[in-house]
């Protein structure tokens, strides 16, 4: 069977979600990737030779060209992930993404590399984009978060490799030093364009999108493993009707990304883009991007131990991500931002006094911090924040919000990665005391601003801005400056997870109710066939006499 808008008829249920949930992650892997590799190849004296010996700025500008292609792919992929789906926008994107890379590896001259980047930027723009609403559209509510995981877990995974690869190149001499690495991801753009065509389209966008929810029905059936007919499928079904019957009021167009429609779709827009945008202003990209160039500036360390040294933080980086697969859904998103900010606003600081003293010591404590500050930066802010626009957003503007919010990121992400060389070089230890300044702001946004979305589905979501409540006049201070959605949405979570729990306890209780029934039942037939083997075995002649 060709590969179509249903995906093949062998994928289903648990198959189908690993082999959705694999090209996901393989495109957050190539995010991550692409981040980490410029780490080893802006130091490259082959590279430099190749680019003209660039300054610092010009440095900084190439590198972050990226991400200003990255921001136009995903505003490209807000015009058009809706009309082309979830799944063709996400081979789009990896088409395009492979073009840049072929320009990359193959360059000769300083145009060709900040073209490539752009080029390189708008593939990723398109794939980090569609994948968190392609992921939260095929996933179940209590599972959303761990499986958006793996795709954050696979981005560091990206990361690591690219590092790994740059510092095993290094020892090579010649142009192949920069080009491998950079050609490298060719195999996970292939991987994706050659996986995505045999898997089927949301059942959300179908349902939105076909005269009849028969296909989007069929597809949710599959990822359930269940009939169509099936009570859980029919429930499922009728609230993603529902709710697009809900968003659907108006006709839809990019003017709704400002508007009400009913359930607050404009708040709900301006959360996804804060987010985005807010997680780039931490400051972790001073690490991603320049964890070498910051070992070589601000520790005074040679080429190679910068990289080595750059390899393990990477490494660290990702064995602390797994931690979030248990916290994300357990402890919440708000929880985590709140927490881990104040965290990242304190070693900021510490590794600034350390930079600023500069001795043999503090070089040491400095590293240290740095691995502390990635840590924090992985449990609360790394999948979090690409799990809640696809979360928070109604599904009326979740492509182009998304989209939209992606961009903001790499906006984000641009302006910290032209002024960190810079500022490195200029202000030194004073960069890491703006970023801690930075923390405490976000940290005060999120606490006064953004709901908790763990564990609801989509639809629930949607259903809990229908309706708002302002603060009361009388109500006190705190609460007139914290939205008052913000302590709905706590007590709506609450109130989900108290009903699960009431849920397993019944299932438990009527599983060891069947249990000791079975066990009732099997003693009686136990007892009576011991019965019957005692009568068989007394001789004719004494049940005669006893008759």
């Amino acid at each position: 069977m060709l590969p179509n808008k249903l995906g093949v008829d062998s994928l289903r249920g648990t198959a189908l979600i690993t082999a959705l949930t694999s090209v996901c992650s393989t495109g957050f892997w190539l995010f991550g990737y692409d981040q980490g590799v410029m780490s080893g190849v802006v130091i490259s004296t082959y590279w430099l030779e190749t680019m003209g010996n660039p300054s610092t700025i010009m440095l900084s500008t190439i590198t972050a060209l990226y991400d200003v292609g990255a921001i136009f792919g995903a505003i490209f992929a807000s015009f058009t992930s809706e009309p082309m789906g979830r799944k063709r926008t996400l081979i789009f994107g990896a088409f395009v993404l492979l073009v840049g890379t072929i320009l990359m590896g193959t360059c000769v001259e300083r145009i060709q590399m900040m073209v490539a980047r752009v080029v390189t930027g708008i593939g990723i723009g398109y794939i980090t984009s569609v994948t968190p609403v392609y992921q939260s559209e095929i996933t179940l509510p209590e599972h959303r978060g761990w499986q958006l995981c793996c795709q954050l877990t696979s981005m560091l995974g990206g990361l690591v490799l690219a590092y790994w690869l740059n510092y095993g190149w290094y020892f090579h001499s010649g142009a192949a030093q920069w080009r491998f690495p950079l050609l490298f991801q060719l195999v996970f753009c292939v991987y994706i364009i050659v996986i995505t065509v045999w898997l089927p389209e949301t059942p959300r966008w179908l349902i939105r999108h076909d005269a009849t929810p028969e296909r989007g029905i069929k597809v949710l059936a599959k990822l359930r493993n269940l009939p169509e007919d099936h009570e859980i499928v029919v429930k499922e079904a009728k609230e993603i009707i529902d709710a697009i019957e809900l968003e659907c009021k108006e006709e839809g167009s990019w003017l709704d990304l400002f508007k009400d429609n009913g359930v607050m779709g404009r708040n709900r827009f301006y959360l996804a883009l804060g987010i985005q945008f807010m997680q780039e202003m931490t400051g972790i990209n001073i690490i991603t991007y320049y964890a070498p160039t910051l070992f070589k500036e601000s520790l005074k360390m040679t080429q190679e131990q910068s990289l080595f040294l750059g390899c393990w933080v990477q490494v660290w980086y990702l064995i602390a991500s797994f931690v979030t697969w248990y916290t994300i859904d357990r402890v919440g998103r708000r929880k985590l931002w709140l927490s881990m900010a104040v965290m990242q606003m304190l070693v900021l600081v510490l590794e600034a006094i350390c930079v600023a003293i500069n001795n043999p010591s503090s070089s040491i404590a400095a590293v240290f911090f740095i691995f502390l500050y990635e840590s924090c930066f992985t449990w609360g802010w790394m999948a979090t924040v690409w799990v809640y626009p696809a979360e928070i957003l109604p599904l009326k503007i979740r492509g182009k919000g998304a989209a939209l919010g992606a961009a903001a990121n790499f906006l984000g992400n641009f302006l910290v990665v032209e002024i960190t060389p810079p500022a490195l070089q200029n202000i030194g230890w004073r960069t890491y005391i703006i970023f801690a300044v930075f923390n405490v702001v976000i940290a005060c946004i999120v606490w006064a601003c953004y709901p908790e979305t763990s564990g609801q589905s989509l639809e629930a979501i949607d259903e809990l801005f229908r309706y708002h409540d302002r603060a009361a006049k009388d109500a006190s201070i705190v609460a007139r400056i914290q939205w008052s959605i913000v302590p709905k949405a706590d007590e709506a979570v609450r109130r989900v997870r108290a009903q699960r729990r009431t849920a397993r306890t019944e299932e438990g209780q009527l599983a060891k109710a069947m249990e000791s029934a079975a066990d009732r039942s099997e003693s009686a037939s136990l007892e009576k066939k011991t019965g019957e083997a005692q009568v068989e075995s007394i001789p004719a002649g004494q049940i005669a006499q006893l008759q």
